[in-house]
């Protein structure tokens, strides 16, 4: 068995999380403590008890979802001996989830990855003004029928201008997400129904993550991680930019910058997971959207999730 540890990224949120956890666990306790201290913030209130519409802003959801893996991960340490060095061949998380694996294999430490997380929200909320871009979700298209779909969008037909709408996340199962300029992401989504595509909708997010119009936030990360560097990770990643493993942490630097206005390959990240022998994936944090995902991408590995103290105890009987 070749296991590798996946770390859901935004939208896997959700009042409650955490709370058993920290009940149960001192080990849970420690890490959202130490998150709450670094952002001067009672995030963990936020997480336990809401209000949803908090919780879901940008700033707050990345350093949440981060807390409850690393908690997670922590619990699995302290209760069943669980060594990440010696048990896991690779780490790979879904956007934010990036950081929570770098997080889990030491390159970042918890404070440090909540600090880059809450710069990292920030700086995505306020590089496009509220209105500017859109996001939509296309389920049952095709990578390559999307391109040629946004190629098309991309015109607006009125003045002849150029705008930008790209493949956000390949996720891999049909379901990709676009994201830009929010005429030309409209467009597109016309443009995928005249074509057939079982769905096409907008989604309800503030900004167009994971475009070109990200890049001040790319900037400004790039500016915080020449303060706050990765070290090397003692498992290594797979990046969602390049879908290929790295370990150096100049490069890891450079691949989160890249992360924050390039496409999440996430269908491919999976295929070169399995490729490089891993047949056993855990879904490490809040909720069951990686393995949901698992399930169309790599039919034939054993996909579950860890993110509460049954789901704990029931994997650390099957480790």
């Amino acid at each position: 068995m070749a296991l590798a540890l996946v770390f859901p990224g935004q939208g896997s949120q959700a009042v409650g999380m955490g709370r058993d956890l920290a009940t149960a666990f001192p080990a849970a306790r420690e890490v959202f403590e130490a998150v709450d201290e670094t952002l001067k913030q009672h995030l963990s209130r936020l997480m336990f008890e809401g209000p949803a519409e908090e919780l879901t802003l940008t700033a707050n959801a990345q350093p949440a979802l981060m807390a409850v893996s690393l908690a997670v991960l922590r619990v699995l340490e302290t209760e069943g001996g669980f060594d990440l060095k010696s048990k896991v061949a690779l780490v790979a998380g879904h956007s934010l989830g990036e950081y929570s694996a770098l997080a889990a294999a030491q390159a970042f430490d918890v404070p440090q990855a909540a600090r880059l997380l809450r710069l990292r929200g920030d700086a995505m909320q306020k590089a496009v003004p509220a209105g500017i871009g859109a996001m939509a979700a296309l389920l049952g298209a095709e990578m390559e029928q999307v391109r040629g779909i946004c190629e098309r969008a991309a015109t607006d037909p009125v003045t002849g201008e150029t705008q930008v709408v790209e493949a956000a996340n390949d996720n891999g199962g049909g379901q990709v997400v676009i994201s830009g300029h929010k005429a030309a992401v409209e467009r597109a989504v016309e443009l995928a129904k005249a074509e057939g595509i079982r769905r096409a909708m907008l989604l309800p997010v503030s900004a167009p993550f994971h475009s070109p119009l990200m890049a001040p936030a790319a900037d400004a990360m790039g500016e915080a991680l020449d303060r706050d560097p990765p070290k090397a990770p003692v498992v290594p990643l797979v990046a969602n930019v390049t879908a290929a493993k790295a370990t150096d942490p100049d490069m890891i630097r450079d691949l989160l910058v890249r992360q924050v206005t390039g496409t999440v390959r996430w269908r491919e990240c999976v295929s070169a997971m399995v490729a490089m022998g891993c047949d056993t994936f855990l879904e490490v944090g809040s909720g069951k959207v990686l393995t949901g995902l698992m399930k169309r991408n790599a039919p034939d590995a054993s996909a579950r999730a860890c993110g509460t103290p049954a789901e704990i105890e029931a994997v650390l009987k099957a480790l």
